[in-house]
């Protein structure tokens, strides 16, 4: 078929008026030239694509010529109206050529959102629809800009909502997906409700207040842009263990005896595996025994971890027996 219009403005092939409205807003809002002063000639490329896939497939004729014919077949249609067998005499001098670029555009969005002048020679001159590149705008460096603050196309505040995450996930990471449910403006400028399911690769290491945004996914109201849709991580509390940065830390109780003569640290780590840490030293309350890489996943590096950090609570006897007492002095050089 040559050129998939279909595929340009990301729409599939029973793509109803409004879906094209819609998916033509977002597209040429984002590839507007304007709008790409580092990619110029790309984003004009782009921008021209857009325009005229909409063109072709808004326009039930050019549609269904083209859905039959391709590209091919309406560049060698007669002018729409005219009647007559859709690949005409063959020749292609009355056959398609898409509409200005900034026409289209001026359609939903204002005569000259970007503060251009509104004579034809004017918009000629800066759009070419001969297959030629985008002329000079002839305005200032900060037109798009000065149009996103205006009042025709606000972007509301983003839309936050809480992300519960055990620290399972966050150690191991996880894959979640989310139903939500929004309003959106149809083609007829009525608010509607629709459902979509996200997903979010929560990614090892990750930290309570990291966001997740996915742009546009918010509600939408008429003349404004949809809010983006924001996922903060939050940590669920462990029966374990507890975070600190990198670090994971855990308490762990031991009686006098194995204070002072020595012990063995039995844990299971948040990936289910066993560890047997001995312990050599003499405890004293508050000791605190360091295991090199066995807290969390650091996200920005790869391959390293924390610190797990065991913090021992020593348990006292309530009581001692003569001999006990005894035994333990003669033990101690008391």
């Amino acid at each position: 078929m040559g050129v998939d219009y279909y595929n340009i403005l990301k729409v599939n092939r029973n793509a109803t008026d409004g879906d094209l409205k819609k998916s033509y807003r977002r597209l040429a809002m984002k590839w507007h030239p304007d709008k790409n002063p580092t990619n110029k000639k790309e984003a004009e490329a782009k921008f021209k694509e857009i325009s005229e896939a909409y063109e072709v497939l808004s326009d039930p004729q050019k549609r269904a010529i083209y859905d039959q014919y391709g590209e091919e077949g309406l560049k060698e249609a007669p002018p729409s109206g005219s009647g007559g067998s859709p690949f005409g005499n063959g020749s292609g001098s009355n056959g398609f050529n898409p509409r200005n670029a900034e026409d289209i555009f001026a359609e939903f969005f204002g005569s000259s959102p970007f503060g251009f002048g509104s004579t034809a020679a004017g918009r000629s001159s800066r759009f070419q629809s001969d297959g030629g590149s985008f002329g000079s705008f002839g305005c200032t460096d900060n037109l798009f800009r000065t149009y996103s603050e205006g009042t025709t196309l606000r972007k509301p505040p983003p839309v936050e909502s809480k992300l519960p995450c055990s620290l399972e996930e966050l150690y191991s990471g996880s894959t979640r997906k989310m139903k939500i449910s929004r309003t959106v403006v149809d083609a007829r400028g009525r608010q509607i409700q629709e459902t979509e399911i996200l997903t979010i690769d929560v990614k090892p290491g990750w930290k309570k207040g990291t966001k997740i945004t996915f742009p546009d996914k918010g509600n939408e109201q008429q003349n404004q842009l949809p809010a983006d849709l924001v996922f903060i991580i939050d940590e669920k509390p462990h029966t374990t263990y507890k975070r600190d940065g990198n670090d994971l830390i855990i308490n762990h109780k031991v009686t006098l005896a194995e204070a002072l003569g020595g012990t063995t640290v039995n844990l299971t780590t948040l990936d289910c595996r066993n560890l047997s840490i001995p312990v050599h030293d003499i405890v004293s309350p508050g000791y605190e025994l360091v295991v090199a890489m066995e807290g969390m996943p650091i996200a920005k590096e790869p391959g390293n971890r924390g610190n797990m950090r065991i913090t021992f609570e020593v348990k006292f006897p309530t009581r001692l027996t003569p001999e006990q007492r005894a035994g333990l002095k003669r033990a101690l050089g008391g």
